[in-house]
């Protein structure tokens, strides 16, 4: 399949003409490094902190690291000299011309904590997910999912169909470049290499002395509960540890972009909603994997498949909205008395609801809990089931069955 075409690819160059540094975070492997080699003028430098040397140079001498290379420039990895950015906002000061600088990192919550610290309003930031269903299986161009007929007939002439089978092979197989091009064809070999490289680079050096075994158990038993809501306390009792353990750990994992949340929508109208969040996974090939599911057909019968099917969706609709440089406000919904919403996207000042479920004929009382969202101060709007029907309907005028295929 080679290079696969990135829907971020025409945002990176628009904004290559109006800021002189550019970031992209995303996780490891997700083809951060690849999407701007392919975009780069034959004049642009290429810099990885990976080497050694120019990473002890960066971090010694940044100065002198700047002096030492061309602009415009590609820096990879440039979490592992937090010390240039300091002195690249000087250049951008001192009149660097838009472009000058691309940088990439892995670990996003430090870089644009160290982006923000130190280049406020001088850098755009991008985050890079692992491959969209858009990008894979779609055609046209990206655009941000939303609950409007117009725009879900427009997806629907660019996306292909999947059922179910073909679905949960998707979800299988998962999103990451290197698997789904075909670079690398044993999907076990890859995703072991994966977790080691993260273990033995990125948690050894966010935790001292971490136990790598006892890490690698710990990631397995927070892949069992992707899609539901988090329980600290049960998964430090999984694997023996303390529950501030447990919490440290989570951390770690969200700010290597392995995993993200959910949080539970509320306002001061809403007074008995839960506060907990639910968690997600960034790949669902990676959850699957950890889960020891071996095929895509014990998946799709397996304990964990609808909470599986759901990050999934969670996973493509953020991307859908990550794609287009766009920030996404998306929130669940449960309440003390047991009302739920698996998603509720709040756009242009209104709520939308969706509920997701396996099913191929999902029934008109799974809006029944959309109601509840009338309480609240934010005006309801249109709401959707997405599901496994193969075409798009609807149950009224408000609220419509959306195929998975279509996100």
């Amino acid at each position: 399949m080679g290079y696969i075409k990135r829907d971020l690819e025409s945002k990176i160059l628009a904004l290559s003409k109006e800021y002189a540094c550019i970031l992209i975070t995303g996780p490891r492997q997700v083809g951060k490094t690849t999407v701007l080699k392919q975009l780069a003028a034959a004049d642009r430098e290429y810099v990885t902190l990976d080497d050694l040397e120019d990473r002890a140079l960066a971090k010694r001498d940044p100065a002198l690291f700047l002096q030492m290379h061309s602009l415009p420039i590609f820096i990879d990895e440039v979490q592992y000299a937090p010390e240039l950015f300091s002195y690249i906002k000087i250049a951008i000061d001192n009149g660097a011309a838009p472009g000058s600088f691309w940088l990439t990192g892995s670990q996003a919550f430090k870089m644009m904590e160290l982006a923000q610290e130190s280049l406020a309003g001088r850098v755009a930031l991008l985050h890079m997910p692992a491959l969209s269903q858009h990008e894979i299986y779609g055609s046209g161009n990206n655009v941000p999912f939303s609950v409007d007929l117009d725009a879900l007939k427009q997806r629907k002439k660019t996306g292909q169909q999947a059922l179910l089978p073909k679905m949960y092979e998707r979800i299988w197989k998962g999103s990451m470049p290197g698997l789904v091009s075909g670079k690398f064809t044993d999907r076990d070999v890859f995703y072991n290499s994966y977790m080691q490289t993260y273990i033995e680079r990125d948690v050894s050096e966010l935790i001292a002395r971490v136990d790598k075994l006892q890490f690698q158990d710990f990631i397995r038993a927070v892949a069992c509960r992707a899609g539901q809501m988090l329980n600290v306390h049960d998964i430090a009792m999984d694997i023996g540890v303390s529950d501030d353990t447990a919490k440290r750990w989570l951390q770690v994992l969200e700010k290597s972009d392995v995993i993200f949340y959910l949080r539970p929508y509320s306002n001061n109208l809403l007074k008995r909603t839960i506060k907990t969040p639910k968690l997600y996974f960034f790949d669902t090939g990676l959850a699957a994997y950890l889960t020891k599911y071996t095929t895509p057909e014990i998946l799709a019968n397996g304990a964990i498949s609808g909470a599986l099917l759901e990050n999934y969706v969670v996973s493509e609709i953020r991307k859908t909205y990550f794609n287009d440089a766009k920030d996404c406000l998306l929130w669940y919904y449960r309440d003390k008395s047991s009302n739920e919403i698996d998603m509720v996207i709040e756009s242009d000042g209104l709520l939308h609801p969706l509920e997701i479920k396996r099913s191929v004929n999902p029934g008109s009382e799974l809006i029944g809990a959309f109601e509840v969202l009338d309480k609240g101060s934010v005006p309801r709007g249109k709401g959707a089931i997405l599901c496994m029907r193969p075409e798009l309907s609807a149950i009224n005028a408000d609220n419509f069955i959306v195929p998975i295929w279509i996100i």
